[in-house]
């Protein structure tokens, strides 16, 4: 099969997103102007630099109670921050519950049931016992062609593990099982690992 993007696809579900996967999910959390914290998950993530370390999330399509794009990238423009929550299996309906098109000005975190904790470096929440939490400071916002396509870069300074997911050194992702995203409703869990050698170790 092939065909073209801008022909349609005819099948009953767009594969696009099946294809691009597994997709590790950025759980966004912002705070508003009026100090209002925001949470939305974002299975357009990933990171992008080593040195300094630097992660991006891309948000598309906009609300209707936001100027052409949704809370978190409009609070990020807003404020020059974000933190990016590691999500576990555990969580999977929280991060599922804050993925609702809510009101601006709602607080996903108290929707979801969570518990807000302060980040060391940025003036925003994180998730309360996250297996991880990366607190970035903006770097740039990208528009991308289409409509409401956004990618926000932003420069981490400040990383949080949580003590039980650290086993001899080694912060390892079988102990809370990390979410990914695949197409459709689909999602799958890490649960075993393989390792390889790079040719040049």
């Amino acid at each position: 099969m092939f065909y073209r993007p801008e022909d349609g696809h005819g099948l009953p579900h767009n594969p696009f997103n099946a294809i691009i996967t597994p997709r590790p999910i950025g759980w966004i959390s912002t705070r508003s102007a009026d100090g209002i914290n925001n949470l939305a998950p974002y299975s357009f993530f990933n990171g992008v630099s080593y040195s300094p370390p630097q992660v991006m999330f891309a948000s598309t399509g906009a609300k209707p109670d936001q100027s052409g794009t949704k809370d978190s990238a409009a609070n990020v423009e807003a404020t020059g921050v974000f933190c990016v929550n590691v999500v576990e299996y555990a969580s999977r309906h929280a991060m599922n519950a804050s993925s609702q098109g809510l009101e601006s000005g709602t607080d996903e975190f108290a929707h979801a049931g969570l518990t807000p904790v302060e980040c060391e470096t940025i003036p925003c929440a994180r998730i309360d016992g996250a297996p991880a939490a990366l607190e970035c400071k903006l770097t740039k916002i990208v528009n991308l062609p289409g409509e409401a396509n956004r990618v926000v870069f932003g420069e981490v300074t400040g990383i949080h593990l949580r003590d039980d997911c650290l086993r001899d050194g080694i912060f390892d992702v079988t102990t809370f099982q990390p979410l990914a995203r695949l197409g459709y409703r689909d999602y799958l869990t890490v649960t075993e690992l393989f390792s390889l050698s790079r040719p040049d170790d």
